[in-house]
């Protein structure tokens, strides 16, 4: 059963002349006959008593009718709502983000929002581990996040970059810390750190360069929430190491510069590749990329 047939059939069964509607659907009246005659063979019942030149609804023709109509009208809805869609005039994104970047995502979704009210947008906090399983289950559109981190080696994932930042010390503006230049790594070793819990893309870039550098800080605090993380180290009593980024809107905190390595981290647009890519991610894309 074709959903041709079913608009043939009602466009037939509203006029009741075969001629008629042939020439409103721009057909042939050969070609509206067989169609409908197909789909009476289907269905296995007469939906039109044909006496002479004239048609006349039958029973099954006139229950059928409601339900084919339905069809016709569900798929004109559906057409409708897939223009609307490609038109920004309905539909969600879905965004994961990493705390780190968040000053670059609420610029985006203030402007995005202006332009196209009525797109829904949900946004995910996560670590990059949690979200990039989010990524690879169609649960999310995109992630904002470091792309040396984020299964860089996979083939799956397509990165669009959009700027670096070095990892820093954060400390509270009241330590005597923050009056420093810079500090090199080896002087993290006399420093009690609250770091990002496993699993946050900046937590494994620090701890390669520990490897790497043959480091080993004191780690007191572990925690998976940068917000509360943040607020720790404003209290004075701990020290992190997180990209200037991250801390470029808080005005108690302070990134002081670790000299002596590569602490670049980029950050990037991270999404799945050979996957079909929603208007609205194109037009938000296109707003994150001029900010």
């Amino acid at each position: 059963m074709e959903l041709r047939q079913l608009r043939y059939f009602t466009r037939a069964k509203e006029l009741l002349n075969f001629t008629e509607a042939a020439s409103q659907l721009f057909i042939s009246q050969s070609t509206l006959s067989q169609q409908i005659k197909s789909l009476e063979d289907e269905l296995g019942i007469p939906l039109f008593n044909r006496v002479g030149k004239h048609i006349y609804i039958t029973e099954a023709g006139e229950l059928f009718y409601n339900y084919a109509l339905k069809c016709v009208h569900l798929a004109n809805d559906g057409y409708l709502l897939v223009q609307d869609l490609g038109n920004l005039h309905t539909g969600k994104l879905v965004i994961g983000v990493t705390f780190g970047l968040k000053h670059v995502l609420i610029p985006a979704i203030i402007e995005f929002n202006k332009q196209y009210p009525l797109v829904q947008i949900q946004v995910i906090f996560g670590t990059s581990t949690e979200m990039a399983e989010q990524l690879y289950q169609f649960k999310m559109d995109f992630l904002l996040t470091y792309d040396n981190v984020v299964n860089s080696n996979s083939r799956q994932l397509k990165y669009q970059p959009l700027f670096s930042s070095e990892l820093s010390l954060i400390v509270s503006s009241k330590s005597k810390i923050a009056q420093k230049n810079s500090i090199t790594l080896k002087d993290l070793n006399s420093l009690p750190l609250a770091l990002p819990a496993q699993g946050f893309s900046t937590r494994r870039f620090i701890d390669e360069v520990f490897r790497k550098n043959e480091i080993t800080p004191t780690v007191s605090l572990e925690i998976n929430d940068i917000p509360t993380l943040l607020e720790l180290v404003e209290a004075g009593s701990w020290s992190s190491i997180l990209t200037r980024a991250t801390v470029s809107d808080q005005k108690n905190l302070v990134a002081v510069p670790i000299r002596g390595i590569n602490t670049l981290q980029k950050a990037a647009v991270v999404s799945l590749k050979e996957v079909y890519e929603k208007q609205a991610v194109k037009a938000f894309l296109a707003i994150l990329m001029k900010k």
